[in-house]
């Protein structure tokens, strides 16, 4: 499988400016309690490089994911890259709907990851994207730009989508023996309905006749269509099943971006739903246009003809930070869908919903998270400012946990990605969000993201009971072995022990706190764990050291 191209992330997607001081008070005071908050998180992590072609390679990655306690993986599974005669324009006779009728070496990667993801106990989240096979696309775009873009899907069939997605779903639903093996694959419960489809360079043209007119929204519609019966049909009607999977901003001008830029994330849901800006029906000629019903009567079979957009288990969205905190990144526009805007996609699902008569309150899936780090990327972020150290990108990720862990609503907490990508010398820094170099030494983040540790103030009184929020993520998975611990340390002293219980290995505590000085979290491995990376079993680990001022 080609590597996913991750330098259209860097450029694509990531645009920073600072929402107002008084947007961040009023964001954290709107926090729901922890009486409400969503304890039960995946934790959620993506890297290309579980899909090695080299199995052991894959292998080790895996392991990784799992010594580090995260429980899912989303994998992204490019259409094209399994389908035969990708870049024929011709489609080839065969059997769309059946896996055996696809190369098994394009299978391979993602077997491997299946079984081994199964044996180790890890959750699979697979995506099925674009780019489409040629053959599936329309006539070929006027800029000849497109022909180069991996990962884009131009003016899909709908139809020819869901066929691939009926092959892939007969193949992962546990009972699916592939040609010349002996036993079953694992049956995969995890599913994303394409990726970023309000980004141009995934789902293509965002907009037609001079960008006047939404063009994804409708197409999009018609492959979550598609992909949503293809999984009821194979055994998948009661899995995890997401739409959505949007690109958190807009870089557009005016309301439609034209071929290849981004649709602003609530402008294509209003669009995908059919309703206008005050989330009223279309009608007339706007709803034609973009494929939506035009009279009452016809709207009020919308829901019905529509079921994966209003009975699917969540929404996804990668809600990727500039380099501002979880609560002041962004611009403050409010059809974006970032971080600190997660509230507004929310109200704006349930208010698209509402208009159907369904009470539908989505989860949301944050799918794609992760801080650009500086080392290795220099200059500054489309949109101003720099990239964060590795230490402040520590910082924010334990910062964006622990946010989204009190809210009710978001289902997940995600890394992206595990490592850099290699970086040439002379040659713009890529997608550099992991929690290791390139090279596969541990950037600040790596013991960040195994022991989050977050405490809400840390300027306290001596006398006050003080809020300490953690996270031994790889808890869950070394139960068996023991009760798991850790150790709160102030100034390398132990102040409590914590025994970690529940599925998630989160805790969050009142503690009062003797003097100032530097907060961390400790904790020991089991001496004879098994699935960990070699080496690790019986070692200590630290989280990042929080400063506390005590008055």
């Amino acid at each position: 499988m080609p590597k996913l191209n991750f330098l259209r992330h860097s450029f694509g997607r990531i645009a920073a400016a600072g929402l107002s001081t008084a947007l961040a008070v009023t964001a954290l005071a709107a926090l729901p309690s922890a009486a409400s908050a969503s304890h039960s998180q995946l934790a959620m992590i993506e890297d290309y490089s579980a899909l090695n072609p080299n199995p052991a390679a894959a292998d080790s990655t895996l392991l990784q994911f799992r010594t580090l306690g995260a429980n899912t993986i989303r994998v992204i599974v490019p259409w094209a890259s399994i389908a035969p005669s990708a870049t024929k324009t011709k489609k080839p006779s065969f059997n769309a709907t059946d896996p055996n009728a696809y190369s098994a070496k394009a299978w391979a990667p993602f077997d491997n990851l299946v079984r081994e993801a199964s044996t180790l106990g890890l959750k699979v989240d697979l995506t099925v994207t674009g780019g489409a096979p040629r053959w599936a696309e329309a006539s070929a775009p006027a800029q000849p730009v497109a022909e180069s873009l991996s990962n884009l899907a131009w003016k899909p069939n709908a139809a020819d989508y869901g066929q691939f997605v009926r092959a892939i779903g007969t193949r992962y639903d546990g009972s699916f023996v592939p040609k010349g093996q002996s036993s079953a694959l694992p049956a995969v419960h995890f599913w994303a309905i394409f990726n970023e489809p309000n980004f141009g360079e995934d789902l293509g043209p965002q907009a037609l006749g001079g960008s006047k007119t939404a063009y994804a929204p409708m197409a999009y519609r018609n492959l979550v269509n598609a992909g949503w019966s293809a999984l009821k049909a194979t055994r998948h009607g009661h899995d995890t099943i997401l739409i959505g999977e949007t690109a958190a901003r807009g870089l557009q001008g005016g309301r439609y971006p034209g071929n290849y830029s981004q649709t602003k994330p609530l402008t294509f849901i209003r669009d995908l739903y059919c309703v206008d800006t005050n989330y009223r029906e279309l009608r007339g000629s706007a709803a034609k246009s973009i494929g939506c019903p035009t009279t009452a009567a016809a709207s009020r079979k919308f829901r019905s003809q529509n079921p994966g957009l209003f009975n699917a288990s969540g929404f996804g969205d990668h809600p990727y930070p500039g380099n501002g905190t979880p609560l002041t990144d962004g611009r403050g526009d409010p059809n974006y869908a970032a971080f600190p805007d997660l509230g507004n996609l929310e109200r704006a699902l349930d208010r698209v919903n509402r208009v159907y008569g369904s009470g539908k309150h989505y989860s949301i899936y944050n799918d794609e998270y992760g801080y650009i780090t500086d080392p290795p990327n220099r200059g500054t972020v489309q949109g101003g400012g720099h990239y964060v150290s590795p230490a402040t990108a520590a910082y924010y990720i334990n910062w964006a946990e622990y946010l989204s862990w009190k809210s009710p609503r978001v289902a997940t907490t995600m890394q992206y990605l595990l490592e850099d990508p290699p970086q040439a010398a002379g040659v713009l820094a890529e997608f550099s969000s992991g929690l290791e170099t390139s090279t596969g030494a541990h950037k600040a983040t790596y013991a960040a993201y195994t022991l989050p540790l977050y405490l809400p103030h840390t300027s306290v009184s001596h006398s006050a009971n003080t809020e300490v929020w953690g996270d031994v993520r790889p808890a869950p998975f070394l139960k068996s072995q023991g009760a798991q611990k850790v150790a709160i340390q102030l100034n390398g002293q132990t102040l409590k022990t914590v025994t970690v219980t529940g599925s998630t290995g989160y805790f969050d505590i009142k503690m009062k706190l003797p003097k100032s000085g530097n907060l961390r979290l400790v904790y020991t491995y089991p001496s004879t764990a098994p699935f960990l990376t070699p080496g690790v079993a019986g070692s200590t680990v630290y989280s990042r050291n929080v400063a506390i001022k005590v008055h």
